[in-house]
């Protein structure tokens, strides 16, 4: 029996943010080198200096980047951020543990 790699990613939504990254800065959005900018600007102001794992605390400060460059880069403003977000929490909320949550 062969083992099984680790997944890459802990949880579904640090893949799902990580993707919608890549997705925007090979449309042309930004480029990588203004996103590692931010990035590392939003680790050091929320503190985040010490060694990150990929765990929430890190994909946390990756999500908080890319809704300032949503807003920046005029892709979304915060009412619809806002928007967007209380729907997928009503759709977790109303979704059967362990199902697939979809808005």
């Amino acid at each position: 029996m062969t083992a099984r790699p680790e997944p890459v990613f802990s949880e579904p939504w640090h893949a799902q943010v990580f993707a919608l990254t890549v997705h925007l800065n090979e449309a042309g959005h930004f480029d990588w080198p203004e996103w590692a900018v931010a990035f590392g600007a939003t680790l050091k102001k929320d503190g985040l200096s010490r060694e990150l794992d990929g765990g929430d605390d890190y994909f946390a400060a990756w999500l908080e980047t890319l809704e300032a460059f949503l807003g920046d880069k005029g892709l979304a403003g915060a009412t619809e951020l806002q928007e967007k977000k209380a729907a997928w929490e009503a759709a977790f909320l109303r979704t059967p543990h362990g199902a697939p949550v979809r808005l």
